[in-house]
């Protein structure tokens, strides 16, 4: 089930964050550090009610953001509409929970969300070297728009956007 987080869920969602930064630099991946995310990024996804889990019983496999922010710096992209969209930010699935469809089911989610918003078009990013996240994005149907800098990051974040169908 897919559900908003709560400010309970705070421990284990850092718990996420802390595994992904230390897997992320396992192959020279800086996405994700010390720097970011922190917990006060997830309490004000969590206060405006922008962040949801993956979870089973009080295990929580995964998170993802998703409302209508986009950053200063998508702008200059030729992205595919000029129209309203929604922005998947952070997102990460426990690593002992991954190969298990949960990235899916999260991406799956973000097009019903939207749907349910009366939105049919998705924007995010990712970092350039972030295989597994580019991965997924390709695999949900996004389309490639472009590059930008980012959080003063040595490589380029890609964009993607995806118009969505109804489900």
């Amino acid at each position: 089930m897919i559900n908003k987080a709560k400010i309970s869920d705070l421990d284990s969602i850092m718990d996420i964050i802390d595994l992904t930064i230390e897997e992320m630099s396992s192959y020279n991946n800086t996405q994700w550090d010390k720097n970011y995310p922190q917990s006060n990024d997830f309490i004000i996804d969590i206060q405006k009610g922008d962040l949801y889990i993956k979870s089973t019983g009080k295990d929580i496999k995964g998170f993802i953001c998703v409302n209508y922010i986009e950053p200063k710096e998508y702008n200059g992209l030729n992205w595919t509409s000029n129209q309203k969209c929604m922005v998947i930010h952070r997102m990460a699935v426990h690593p002992k929970y991954r190969n298990q469809g949960i990235g899916s089911m999260l991406m799956k989610f973000a097009d019903e969300l939207a749907i349910e918003n009366n939105v049919n078009y998705l924007k995010t990013d990712t970092y350039s070297i972030n295989i597994k996240m580019n991965s997924l994005f390709n695999k949900k149907e996004f389309k490639f728009i472009g590059e930008m800098n980012f959080l003063g990051k040595e490589k380029p974040f890609y964009c993607y956007d995806k118009l969505i169908t109804k489900i």
